[in-house]
């Protein structure tokens, strides 16, 4: 359990941030920026949810995303041994967590006929909002990416980004009216 009963602490005013393991980063840190960018991928998708009546599988990502910051500011081994496997005060993204966005893709999908174009982000206002959290959702992927080139990340974790954002376009799609209302790309259209 979680208690805070003081918001600002002072330890941060060196420039650097705790980590799980109690280890300290520097706030510009390919780690923290990682951390940061699913923070915001995860803000935006709770403005997303604002516009949209059934969120109730959204809420459950949001709460992954937040397993998502605490696994990434758990470096490989500081608390879990060799691998990547979660413990009692370990939290790591797994495959099911995956698995269940697959699943969810899958089904979102079933009612959309196929693309014959790309689309532009916009539409309804749920769906616009929906492609701004993919696309911060994207940022967040090339920061875990970029984190992975340096340091060990969860193959999971990676793999549970990259699937958000696939769920978030087609979540977009539905919310314009069954992909009906998706604005199609007119290459060059304006030459």
């Amino acid at each position: 359990m979680v208690k805070l009963n003081k918001i600002y602490t002072r330890t941060g005013d060196d420039g650097s941030t705790g980590l799980v393991d109690g280890s300290r980063a520097p706030k510009h840190a390919a780690r923290i920026e990682a951390i940061g960018a699913v923070d915001e991928a995860n803000s935006a998708l709770g403005l997303a949810i604002c516009a949209i009546d059934d969120a109730d599988d959204l809420r459950r990502i949001q709460n992954d995303l937040f397993d998502l910051g605490a696994d990434l500011a758990t470096p490989k081994g500081a608390l879990d041994g060799e691998g990547f496997e979660p413990g009692e005060m370990v939290l790591r993204i797994v495959p099911t967590q995956v698995d269940w966005l697959e699943r969810a893709i899958d089904t979102a999908n079933e009612s959309l006929e196929p693309l014959t174009s790309f689309v532009l982000p916009g539409g309804s206002e749920a769906a616009a909002r929906l492609h701004v959290a993919r696309a911060a959702v994207r940022r967040a992927e090339r920061a875990m990416t970029a984190l992975a080139g340096q340091e060990p990340v969860n193959p999971a974790a990676l793999r549970y980004i990259n699937r958000l954002s696939d769920l978030l376009f087609v979540l977009a799609r539905a919310a314009n009216d069954q992909g009906q209302s998706d604005i199609s790309w007119t290459p060059g259209a304006n030459r």
